[in-house]
Order: structure tokens, then C-alpha cells, then sequence
């Protein structure tokens, strides 16, 4: 059976929950909200096949082989703005639909809780969009896609390199009418962090009636903003050097043990497409480059390719695969773990949010500064140049 000795070795995928024949297996959230699984072992018929479906446990050789790589855009302008980057993720999915088939991704619930889900229409995929910046619940959706896919229906699967390689192992063989599109991912923040964050915003306002973890509607693709929404019609919007939520995220404070030493950070994956941003797109073409975003693909398999090919309503520049993949950190090198990881989910335990807050993630004059700096920058046109220049200066392009 399995026995989590070490969280750096469990993802957290559910694959083991999913494969379990007589169901006896549970993923319950730990101290700091990370789900694990437990088993009853009453029931457990030492029958190991969720040891032979976790991904950790038996992860994928990376094995060189051809690749394709496209940028995309979506030409409606409103699938765009709802976008963390450029669309083609709906575009995608919209093949899938049109066949009868269902789409699985990432949304939030009633309560702005993230789990997978699937749906079957068009009008229905804008629950999928924009960045879901904390571990999705996977649920049984593992299950009910095998399902479709055993009758016949086409599906398509999107989710983190972790979840994509867990649902690979749970279906362990392949399946034609199956598409599976990860999502290059920073790292999986827990969802005790995004809970608590979310109560403080809802105490000091209303219920909550919208969230987007990349919102591009006030100042674009290239600043990253978080804005709440609330029933009382308030609108809480920060960037990533003044917000507490993704201060967290990208200290590396607030991230799943096993991020930290991710086995599914590699070019070469089990995919049939790979996408995430592209900030550099005007390396590659600069016809791309206006602030409203375009995703970058790179396609692991014909029937990716296939895909790509078909889309409607998008545009699409194919580059080269090496090209795509040049310095694109978070798709190859783990993130670093913060030395001050523990005593922040120790505070996080035993503290009101707000206090954390103060103590963590004050208002200083730094950040006030910083904050002044990235606004000021933005409005004069100044922003994009000037970051560009400095990731230069530091080797990143």
C-alpha cells in the first residue's frame, strides 16, 4: 500500500485514491492543507495497485523525440481578456467539444474552492480561464474520464505535469480519443493559504463574487495582478510586490513539499501539448508583442500537432521547439525551497490572517516604493522596456 514516509515524495495527484479497486483510499488535508492519502486499513486488500499508479513512485524516463512548437493567439478578444496569456487553451478545447467530446481543467467552486471539473460547452469553458494559483482538488475525475473514454467519447485533460502524469498512469494504456494538455506551473500553492486569504478578504467586505489570480484588465499581459471581486460591488486588485497571496507564492513560502523536488520539471513529457506563457515573445515575433498575451505551445506528439493545426478563429506562428524551450526555467528547474518555509506555516497554524499578514508581508516603504515604481512605470510605457532590459542585464533572455 502506499505510505507517505516523506512528503517531497507524494504530489498529491489522487491517482492511488482513483485506482483504488475497493475504494478505501481518501486524500485528507494535512496541517498546512496539502492533500495526502489515507488509507483504511480494514478494507485495504494489499492488492498494490495504487503503488503501481503513482507517478512519483514510477515517474516517466525523459526520453528524447521530435517536437513541435507554436505560438497562439485567440483572435475573439474576449476569450482573450479572460486569458491568462494567450487563449489557445480554449481554442483547444473547442476541437474537443465540436467532436461531442468533454473537457477536464481546473475552477472554482461556489465557495471559491479550485477542483477539476469537466464540461461539454462551449459557453461553459470560461470557467477554466485565467491562472488557478493554488492546488486544484482532483477529486474522482480520473475516473469519470476513463469512463467517457471507454465509451467512445473524445476528452480532453488539462492540468499540472504532476496530475497529467498521474492520470497517464492510472489509464495505463493509450487511448486515441484522449488529448492531454499540461500547464507549465511555478510551483502548487496550498489551499489552507488561498482559504484563509480568501476569509480575510471576505471579512473585511463581502461574499466573494469573482477571483482571477492573473487579471490583465487594468494594466495588461505583463503585470501580474490578483483581483478580488465582492458582493457588495468592491474591487480589490494588487501586484505581486504588494499582495500577501502572491508575495507567499512567489517567496516560495507556501508551495507542496514535493514542488521542491518536482519530478516532472523536463522538456519531454507524456503530454500531447505543453503551454505556458510567453513573455519573450518578441524574440520571436514581435507582431505578438501588444500587452494582451499569447500562449506558447510545445507539441510532444502527432496528435498534438494534429490539433494545433486545426485551430479556428487563432493565430499561430510554429517556432522552433529549441527556440521555445530557451531559458524557460519553470519548465525544466525546480523551485528553491524558502529556508523560512516551516515557521511561516507554523504562523499560518496559530495566527489570524491578518496578523501574518503585518508580520510576513508588512506594507513597508520598500514595498510602497516598489509598488509606485511598477505603476508609474506601467502608465508612462515604461514598464515593459525597462523589465526587459533588466532580464537581460541578469541573463534571461
Amino acid at each position: 500500500m502506499i505510505i507517505i514516509s516523506d512528503k517531497k515524495n507524494c504530489c498529491g495527484c489522487g491517482a492511488c485514491m482513483n485506482a483504488c479497486p475497493l475504494n478505501c483510499i481518501s486524500m485528507v488535508e494535512d496541517k498546512e492543507g496539502f492533500r495526502y492519502p489515507h488509507i483504511d486499513k480494514d478494507l485495504c486488500i494489499n492488492c498494490g495497485k495504487c503503488e503501481r499508479v503513482c507517478p512519483v513512485i514510477n515517474v516517466k524516463p525523459e526520453e528524447k523525440f521530435e517536437q513541435k512548437a507554436y505560438l497562439i493567439r485567440n483572435l475573439d478578444e474576449q476569450v482573450l481578456k479572460e486569458s491568462t496569456s494567450g487563449g489557445a487553451f480554449t481554442a483547444i478545447a473547442k476541437e474537443v467539444l465540436d467532436e461531442g467530446g468533454v473537457v477536464f481543467g481546473a475552477a472554482f467552486d461556489k465557495d471559491f474552492e479550485v477542483g477539476h471539473t469537466y464540461v461539454e460547452k462551449y459557453e461553459d469553458l470560461k470557467i477554466f480561464r485565467n491562472s488557478k494559483y493554488v492546488q486544484s482538488n482532483i477529486g474522482d475525475t480520473y475516473k469519470m474520464a476513463k469512463e467517457f473514454l471507454d465509451v467512445g467519447r473524445s476528452v480532453l485533460f488539462s492540468g499540472t505535469p504532476c496530475q497529467i502524469e498521474g492520470l497517464w498512469h492510472f489509464l495505463g494504456k493509450k487511448y486515441e480519443n484522449l488529448t492531454l494538455v499540461d500547464v507549465v506551473c511555478r510551483a502548487t500553492p496550498s489551499p489552507l493559504v488561498w482559504r484563509k486569504y480568501r476569509e480575510f478578504g471576505i471579512k473585511n467586505n463581502n461574499n466573494l463574487s469573482g477571483a482571477a489570480f492573473r487579471d490583465k484588465s487594468k494594466f495588461g499581459y505583463q503585470y501580474s495582478q490578483i483581483r478580488l471581486k465582492f458582493s457588495n460591488g468592491v474591487i480589490k486588485d494588487a501586484g505581486v510586490e504588494s499582495d500577501p497571496y502572491l508575495r507567499a507564492f512567489f517567496s516560495n513560502l507556501s508551495d507542496r513539499p514535493s514542488c521542491y523536488e518536482c519530478k516532472f520539471k523536463k522538456r519531454y513529457r507524456v503530454s500531447d501539448i505543453t503551454i505556458w506563457d510567453c513573455f519573450d515573445v518578441y524574440l520571436h515575433d514581435k507582431s505578438f508583442d501588444d500587452n494582451k498575451g499569447v500562449t506558447r505551445a510545445l507539441v510532444h506528439s502527432e496528435k498534438g500537432k494534429h490539433v494545433i493545426e486545426k485551430l479556428e478563429n487563432c493565430k499561430v506562428k510554429e517556432i522552433t521547439a529549441d527556440a521555445a524551450v530557451r531559458k524557460a526555467n519553470e519548465l525544466i528547474n525546480t523551485t528553491k525551497e524558502n529556508p523560512k518555509r516551516d515557521d511561516f506555516f507554523n504562523d499560518l497554524v496559530k495566527m489570524e490572517f491578518g496578523e501574518l499578514v503585518k508580520k510576513w508581508f508588512p506594507d513597508s516603504f520598500k514595498v510602497k516604493f516598489e509598488r509606485f515604481i511598477r505603476v508609474s512605470f506601467e502608465k508612462l510605457g515604461l514598464y515593459r522596456p525597462t523589465k526587459r532590459f533588466v532580464r537581460k542585464l541578469m541573463g534571461k533572455e
